[in-house]
Order: structure tokens, then C-alpha cells, then sequence
């Protein structure tokens, strides 16, 4: 099922400003929230979707790669690569955006939320990956070896030896403290993060002997990478959950992933589309020939009429490479120029000077070529 647009969710135009992005998610937050549609899955999921279209519009870097890209700009889920987007949790949404999750809709947000207990996020993790061409025309799979903090094994992320906590008394387990002053409008309440337990509302009774308490130790990890077709240089994606593992069991950051392009010694992209450059000689302009250019997939023979012109620009549809948003594929054009020899011997300057006399080699002042790039601007206009 395609996904609809993240403008469209928050019933936005793609003008709207950082404020009415946040006013207008807040809105559609409150109508679908879970405590306010108790056993709905209907409205969990227009929920979640709230959530992931301002998780991407609320950033300035992704919402510029929406714009540009669509989906796949900022997830690469089209090509069901178990990039991030449609797998945002309850904690991943409460623990995010708790600032807008207040005390301000009258209802909590979770047992989390309720409680106040901060749910402490992994940071994330950004590699670079190069591809060919030929990477970008199929997709491909890419499997990197990544040094991340990941869950400790021996106490399971918790820190705890035994898995033994005790609550923490600063907070009584609530995870905030709270404070009340009064001024001149009155008591006024407010509430702080614990710093006794940062937030967590426990403290580990005995530490773990591997990760010292911490819940994450170092390691070596391989990730599989799916990246879609027809991706392009700067493209970033996004796999949810994959960076760095939280401190005692909280939510693992993000692995971002940078695409680099190799270039191709014969072709060139143009967004979709492949240009190749192919010199021919005066005689086989002027009497046409077959010949072989490059594709992405191999070689494939064209047809040069007689009497082309140098500057005249073939179209290979569908030679090119696939759009990132399956709108189809680009073509490859095929830019002709004729050589023209720097050095003759007396034979070839004879036969060049009884050429020049010829009435079919005289040149038409009338007719005016347009050159490559005229007939480019032309094509993509």
C-alpha cells in the first residue's frame, strides 16, 4: 500500500511554517491519541502516521529531501528495505515528542509519559556507501561492518547484576522531581528531571561486571543494507533503530546512510537520464553505419543514417536509469560529433581539395544547426 503524503496527513500546505507544521500535529495527535481511542487500530495508525510525517516535515534536512524525493528521500521504504518511516513505536513517538505529549492534553500519553520516567535514546550513526551505476539501475544490497554500541548480553541492557533495581528515593520511582515556589501569581509547580536517577525512576542495585552498569558495551556489527533503485549522489536513508544501543534498555538510535556515486568512465547521468558522447568519422556521418554504445546493462548496437550532422542527439528510451519514486526510467541520449583529422598527407589533402569542389559538399547558409546542448534544453523542456 503506497503512503500518502506527509503534507496531506497533516492537512498542511508545502509552505506551512515550523509553527503551523507543529500546531497542526499536535492537532491530529490529540484527535487520534491512544487514550482518547481506547482498542482503536484505526486511530493508532493515523497516529503513528502523524507521527512519522512530522518526525520528517519537522526536520529541516529531511522535510528538503521529501520535498525533493518523495518517500524514499527519507526512508528508502518503497523498496521494503526496513528503512525507517512506517516503524515508529509508541515509546519512539512518546520519548521524541514528549515536549509536545504535555500536561496540556488532559490525557497521558503512555505509562511511560504518565509516570514522567525518561526513556533515554541511542545516538545515531552515519556511514557513507559508494555504488555504480549499475548499483543504482537494480538495487542492491550492501552489507557494511558498523562499531556500535549494542545491548550487553550478559545483564540482557539492563546494567543490572541479576537484573536486581532498586527505586530511586529522590523521586520515589516517579523519574521527575517536583517543585513547588510561590510568586506573586501564586504557587507555581514545576517539575525536573531526577538527577539522582536521570530520569529513570530506578537505580541499579549491584552493576554489571561486563558493561559496568551502563547496559551497552562496543562491538562489531555486520548491518545489511537495501538500497532502492535509482537513488542519487547525496541522498541520504535512514534505518530505524539500527545505530547506537541506548543505556539500560532505551530506544536505539538511527543508522543514516550517505550515498556516493562512482562515476562511470563513459556515461553520465543527468538526473534519469544517461548521456553518452560518441565520435564518429566524416565518412561514416556522411554515409552512415552501425556501431555499439554502452548502456548500463552492456552494449547495444544503434543505427547512424547517412548524412548526420554532428550535434545530432539519439534517444535510447528507456536506456537510462529508474526514477527513486517508480515514475518509470530515464533514456540514454547519444551526443554525435564528427572528427575532424589535425594532420593530412598529400594524398589525404588531395582528395579533401576535390571534395571542397563538389556541389554536395558545399554548405547550406540557409539551414542552421543547432547544436547539442540547444537540442538538450529542448529535450527536457
Amino acid at each position: 500500500m503506497a503512503k500518502r503524503d506527509y503534507y496531506e496527513i497533516l492537512e498542511i500546505s508545502k509552505n506551512a511554517s515550523d509553527d503551523e507544521i507543529k500546531k497542526a500535529y499536535r492537532k491530529m495527535a490529540i484527535k487520534f491519541h491512544p487514550d482518547k481511542n481506547p482498542d482503536d487500530k484505526k486511530a493508532e495508525e493515523k497516529f503513528k502516521e502523524a507521527a512519522e510525517a512530522y518526525e520528517v516535515l519537522s526536520n529541516a534536512d529531511k522535510r528538503q529531501r521529501y520535498n525533493q524525493y518523495g518517500h524514499a528521500g527519507v526512508n528508502g521504504a518503497s523498496n521494503g528495505g526496513g528503512f525507517s518511516g512506517g516503524g515508529m513505536n509508541m515509546d519512539d513517538i512518546f520519548s521524541q515528542f514528549g515536549d509536545i505529549f504535555g500536561s496540556g492534553f488532559g490525557f497521558g500519553g503512555s505509562s511511560r509519559s504518565q509516570s514522567g520516567r525518561r526513556v533515554t535514546r541511542g545516538t545515531n550513526l552515519r556511514v557513507k556507501v559508494k555504488l555504480t551505476l549499475q548499483d543504482i539501475t537494480n538495487g542492491v544490497e550492501k552489507k557494511i561492518k558498523v562499531n556500535k554500541h549494542v545491548g550487553c548480553k550478559t545483564c540482557s541492557g539492563s546494567g543490572a547484576k541479576n537484573g536486581q533495581f532498586d527505586t530511586c528515593r529522590q523521586c520515589n520511582g516517579t523519574g521527575v522531581v517536583t517543585r513547588v515556589q510561590q510568586t506573586m501569581l501564586g504557587a507555581m509547580q514545576t517539575q525536573t528531571t531526577c538527577n539522582a536517577c536521570g530520569g529513570e525512576g530506578r537505580t541499579v542495585k549491584d552493576k554489571c561486571n561486563t558493561c559496568h552498569g551502563d547496559g551497552i558495551v562496543r562491538e562489531e556489527e555486520i548491518i545489511a543494507i537495501n538500497i532502492p533503485a535509482g537513488v542519487a549522489e547525496g541522498m541520504q536513508l535512514s534505518m530505524s533503530g539500527k545505530g547506537n544501543a541506548a543505556p539500560r534498555g532505551g530506544i536505539n538510535g538511527d543508522l543514516l546512510i550517505l550515498v556516493e556515486e562512482e562515476e562511470h568512465p563513459q556515461l553520465k547521468r543527468e538526473g534519469s537520464h544517461l548521456i553518452y558522447s560518441l565520435t564518429i568519422s566524416f565518412p561514416d556521418a556522411a554515409l552512415g553505419m552501425n556501431v555499439e554504445v554502452p548502456t548500463v546493462e552492456g552494449k547495444v548496437k544503434i543505427k547512424i543514417d547517412p548524412g548526420t550532422q554532428s550535434g545530432k542527439v539519439l534517444r535510447l528510451k528507456g536506456k537510462g536509469l529508474p526514477d527513486v519514486n517508480a515514475y518509470g526510467r530515464g533514456d540514454l541520449l547519444v551526443e554525435i560529433s564528427i572528427f575532424t583529422p589535425t594532420v593530412l598527407n598529400n594524398d589525404e589533402k588531395k582528395i579533401i581539395e576535390q571534395l571542397k569542389t563538389a556541389k554536395n559538399f558545399e554548405p547550406n547558409p540557409n539551414k542552421k544547426e543547432k547544436g547539442f546542448f540547444d537540442r538538450m534544453k529542448e529535450y527536457f523542456d
